[in-house]
This record gives structure tokens, C-alpha cells and sequence, in this order.
């Protein structure tokens, strides 16, 4: 385990901050003063498996990027820190044993949603490449004996085409010779195969925003192998329940004063999925005796 514990400035130390850095400048937003303080969180204790819980607004991503910028990690998505930010990390206390450790990285929701973005911007351009490739295909196959050939480009798509399966003509005349094929679940965890390497410290603030609940189930295995097999350590924001039932974690839940451990069945957005299905039970209930009750019919 790299990271140990993390120390966050008290009031009266906040309080100096202000009235150090104040009288020279004047400054709109004392972000992120004023928010740990009444939560009563002043030092964070870490597992191989840390998550920060709580509802928007609880400070939750916050406090990630303090420890990220504490910590140096490297990271895609620049953040707007304000006048304050870096003093108040200055006041901020880190231990963690670099080592053995080969990076430390923030990946963000936004990072996630933008990688995806992109596949699906490739696949989309190569999907019309590949339906214009078709109709060539088609075309050269069925070219009319009694035309002349206007090139030697048209004579050879011609003689391609009458030689080859229309799937060996596409694929040879692609301009990509890489050419995703991916399921939603394996291009989600294309990407955290390629941002997640062994012996790396890893601050992930709400990846669940851009996966499906199969995908997040996806990710927290991958999570868990990533620890147990290649020595990798994570702090995580979420409120997803999936990430919160990640094995071993230890859970703050920022939403109580003072900010508390918890186990995942207690936090209160995990309870509010359970009561919302529970109530609904009977209509599951009701649903698999109806399709347990029917007869299939082959014509």
C-alpha cells in the first residue's frame, strides 16, 4: 500500500490562510475553504480500496482533487482550482511511500465519456467507409461484360472482387488496418486495461457516470484484480452502489457530520436502491411467473 494518510487544515489553520493571502489580493471564491471543517474531517486513513461517498455537493470530488494535487498525479482533465486551491493543498499533509510505485493518476467521468466518445466516432466513420466499400464491392462484381474498363483501378476492383468474399475486398481497402469490433462492456474496459497498470496509485472520481450497470460491475471486477494481482491501490468518489460493494473498501460517507466509515449496506443512496426494488418486488415476482407459465410454440 503506497498512500497512508492524508491531512487536511483545521479551521484555525484555514482561518490563516485567509487572513494571510487576503490582504494582498482580493478574491471571489475561498473554494475549497469551508468545507471539511463542519464535516469535522481532519485526517483520512487509507485502504488498498478507499472510497469517498455522498450526494453532489458533499465534497466528495473536492477532496480528490486535493489529493491529487497534493500528490502530483498526473491527469486529462484540467480543473478550474480558484485563488485558494493551492495554498490550501500547501497545508495539506501526505504520507506515501513512492518506492515502488510507478504513477500516480487522476482518471475523471469526463475522461471515460470522452475515450468512448471517440471509439464511437471512429467505429461510426468506418462503418460509412465500409457500406461505400460494399456498394463498390457490388458494383466491380457485377460489372457489365460488355463495358470497357476506364482504368486499371476499376480492371483490378473488378477482378478483386469476382476472386474475393465481399468481407476480404472491405477489409482489404480500409484505410484503418485497426479496425474496433468492440462490445459496449469490452470497450469500456479497453479503456481501463489501457489506463491502469501495475504498481500504480489510481484517484478515480465518479467513473460509473459513463458505464451501464453491467459495465460498472465490469470495472469494479477489474478494480479488484488490478489490486490483488498487479499492486495497484485506488481512492474512488461514487456513489454508485456496484463500486461501493468493491470488496475490502473502506467507505467514508461524506453526507454525515461527522464524516464516518461505513459498510456499503449502510450508506444512505445504497439504501435508497434497496428500498426502491423492494417495493417493487412483487412485479418481478409477477413478471417471472408469467414468463415461467408460458408455453413457446415453434412454426
Amino acid at each position: 500500500m503506497y498512500f497512508q494518510t492524508f491531512q487536511l487544515p483545521n479551521e484555525s489553520q484555514e482561518h490563516d490562510i485567509i487572513c494571510y493571502y487576503e490582504t494582498r489580493n482580493i478574491h471571489t471564491s475561498y473554494y475549497p475553504l469551508g468545507i471539511f471543517p463542519p464535516k469535522q474531517l481532519k485526517q483520512i486513513t487509507f485502504e488498498l480500496i478507499t472510497i469517498f461517498c455522498g450526494d453532489n455537493g458533499s465534497g466528495k470530488t473536492t477532496l480528490l482533487n486535493v489529493i491529487a494535487e497534493q500528490l502530483q498525479a498526473r491527469r486529462k482533465t484540467i480543473i478550474d482550482k480558484g485563488s485558494y486551491f493551492h495554498h490550501y493543498v500547501e497545508s495539506c499533509h501526505a504520507k506515501c511511500d513512492n518506492e515502488t510505485l510507478k504513477e500516480i493518476k487522476m482518471i475523471t467521468s469526463d475522461d471515460v465519456f470522452d475515450s468512448l466518445s471517440d471509439i464511437r466516432s471512429f467505429n461510426t466513420e468506418v462503418n460509412q467507409e465500409k457500406e461505400l466499400l460494399s456498394q463498390q464491392y457490388r458494383k466491380a462484381k457485377y460489372h457489365d461484360p460488355n463495358k470497357r474498363f476506364q482504368s486499371y483501378k476499376e480492371l483490378k476492383d473488378t477482378c478483386d472482387a469476382r476472386r474475393q468474399t465481399m468481407s476480404k475486398y472491405i477489409r482489404g481497402r480500409l484505410n484503418s488496418q485497426t479496425i474496433p469490433e468492440f462490445s459496449n462492456g469490452e470497450t469500456a474496459l479497453t479503456f481501463w486495461q489501457r489506463e491502469i497498470r501495475e504498481d500504480g496509485l489510481y484517484l478515480l472520481d465518479e467513473p460509473e457516470n459513463s458505464l451501464s450497470a453491467e459495465n460498472q460491475l465490469r470495472l469494479k471486477q477489474y478494480i479488484e484484480d488490478s489490486v490483488r494481482f498487479y499492486h495497484c491501490q485506488f481512492i474512488i468518489a461514487t456513489h454508485s452502489p456496484f463500486l461501493l460493494n468493491l470488496k475490502q473498501a473502506k467507505i467514508y460517507d461524506l453526507d454525515v457530520t461527522p464524516v464516518t466509515t461505513k459498510n456499503w449496506t449502510d450508506v444512505q443512496n445504497v439504501k435508497v436502491y434497496y428500498q426502491f426494488f423492494a417495493e417493487k418486488q412483487n412485479e418481478f415476482e409477477k413478471k417471472e411467473e408469467t414468463n415461467n407459465g408460458k408455453v413457446s410454440k415453434r412454426f
